[in-house]
């Protein structure tokens, strides 16, 4: 089994290689072929907000992830389909050091859809494997990395697992570039490190820009341990986060939880529309699998799934006026 690092040379980018392992598994893996090909027909519709947009795709192969089963029992009577003794044979992997496998995902939302998997069943938990989600985001360069909390849109809650996609793909990158300078709270401003929060774009948001890998983990672990203190009832505070690297440094969005689905996902008859947000979601690309859910979804839905499925504006005050406090007290002081 190749060592991704490795297969990086002068002539052969990240990208590159990702894109021909995920050409070369479409190949051999039938499955793969047909889902990826499949993209070609998903529909595409987007809702104008101010000074962004929210996209929705109607993409039928994602009903396993939506519907997903994510309760004790319902894991306990399934086989773990990201162990390595559970996947298809023909599913290929590209190891990413000693503890990760980069496979490509065959129910595809990106052009080139990957899941990071941990060689080893353990739990999906973030602060502890925080340091290998920047890894790897600065090695996939081009590529976004993201995490799916345990509660928040994770379909294998037991299997510690990233996801990848292309990075221009989502919405808040490129909203990102100007929010920051116009509806942005700067919390800190450092050498390396800026930290900001948004509380009005549609779901709440803190976000990260850094060149140091010591410094956005001492973000990071704030952010953390606060919300943590606001939710003392989790095992792990209920998030999304989206990380990627370029031209030098790492940008990671932080998106507080207060609830795993909305309202809409348990309702009945025409009441309901099937969307269990996760990273992608928060990203700004609603994924519905249900063709009677696209084509009734509203711009007032939307609104009102982010604001059930984030943290109120009471909530986020209190954890940005900490983050702030505690990022200008006596961390990272060496970078300002």
């Amino acid at each position: 089994m190749d060592q991704f690092l490795n297969l990086i040379d002068t002539n052969k980018s990240a990208a590159q290689v990702l894109s021909e392992f995920a050409e070369a598994q479409k190949q051999s893996w039938l499955l793969a072929k047909d889902n990826y090909q499949g993209l070609n027909s998903v529909e595409v519709k987007f809702f104008q907000f101010e000074g962004f947009y929210i996209k929705v795709q109607f993409n039928t192969e994602r009903i396993r992830s939506s519907a997903a089963k994510v309760d004790k029992e319902s894991i306990a009577e399934r086989k773990c389909f990201l162990c390595n003794e559970n996947r298809p044979v023909e599913q290929q992997a590209i190891a990413f050091g000693d503890q990760f496998l980069i496979l490509v995902n065959p129910y595809p939302i990106f052009k080139t859809h990957l899941t990071i998997s941990s060689n080893t069943h353990i739990d999906q938990r973030f602060l502890v494997n925080a340091t290998a989600l920047l890894e790897l985001a600065a090695a996939m360069e081009g590529f976004t990395v993201l995490y799916n909390g345990p509660e928040s849109g994770a379909s294998a809650p037991d299997h510690l697992h990233f996801q990848a996609g292309e990075s221009d793909f989502m919405p808040v990158n490129q909203d990102f570039e100007k929010l920051k300078t116009t509806s942005g709270q700067l919390l800190f401003s450092g050498v390396n490190t800026h930290v900001w929060a948004f509380e009005n774009y549609l779901r709440k948001m803190i976000s990260i820009e850094t060149s140091s890998i010591t410094e956005g983990m001492e973000v990071i672990t704030v952010f953390y341990q606060k919300f943590r203190e606001l939710q003392p009832d989790k095992f792990e505070p209920m998030m999304n986060v989206l990380c990627s690297w370029a031209k030098g440094k790492w940008t990671i969005h932080l998106f507080p939880r207060k609830a795993h689905r909305p309202t809409q996902f348990f309702a009945r008859g025409d009441e309901q529309i099937l969307i269990s947000p996760g990273s992608v979601d928060l990203g700004g690309v609603f994924v519905v699998p249900r063709r009677q859910d696209f084509d009734k979804i509203t711009k007032e839905d939307i609104v009102d799934i982010m604001s059930q499925v984030s943290v109120n504006q009471e909530l986020f005050a209190i954890l940005t006026v900490e983050i702030k406090s505690k990022l200008n007290g006596n961390l990272i002081q060496h970078s300002k």
